[in-house]
C-alpha cells in the first residue's frame, strides 16, 4: 500500500502563489512516478504536472508551464507543486497520486493511489 498526504492549499487573491507539498509513503521502491491533478467545480479531473521522485524528470502540460514548477525532496520522500501568478481559473481540488512504478500517465483513472486532495481558491 502507497499512502499520499497533501497540504498548503488556501484562499488567495489573484496574482499570489502557493505551494502545495505531497508527502509519499508506504511500500516504495526505487523510483516513481508522482502527478498532480486538479478538478475545478463543474470540470472533469486534469493532469497538472509530474515528476519521478528519485530523477526529477518533469512533465508539464503545456499551458501551466512556467507559472506552475515542480520539485521533489526524495529524502522526505515529498514533491512540491509552486504555483505562481494565480488566476481564478485556477481554483480547484488539487491531488497528487502515484502508482508507485515510473509509468507516466496523463489520464487520473490509471492512478491507483490518491492523496485526500487540497483545495486551491483564487479570487479576482
Amino acid at each position: 500500500q502507497v499512502q499520499l498526504v497533501e497540504s498548503g492549499g488556501g484562499s488567495v487573491q489573484a496574482g499570489a502563489s502557493l505551494r502545495l507539498s505531497c508527502a509519499v509513503s508506504g511500500r516504495i521502491m526505487g523510483d516513481l512516478v508522482m502527478a498532480w491533478f486538479r478538478q475545478a467545480p463543474g470540470k472533469e479531473r486534469e493532469f497538472v504536472v509530474a515528476i519521478t521522485l528519485r530523477g526529477g524528470l518533469t512533465d508539464y502540460t503545456a499551458s501551466l508551464k512556467g507559472r506552475f514548477v515542480i520539485s521533489r525532496d526524495y529524502a522526505k520522500n515529498t514533491v512540491y507543486l509552486q504555483m505562481n501568478s494565480l488566476k481564478p481559473e485556477d481554483t480547484a481540488v488539487y491531488s497528487c497520486a502515484t502508482n508507485g512504478n515510473l509509468v507516466l500517465h496523463k489520464t487520473s483513472s490509471e492512478y491507483s493511489y490518491w492523496g485526500q486532495g487540497t483545495q486551491v481558491t483564487v479570487s479576482s
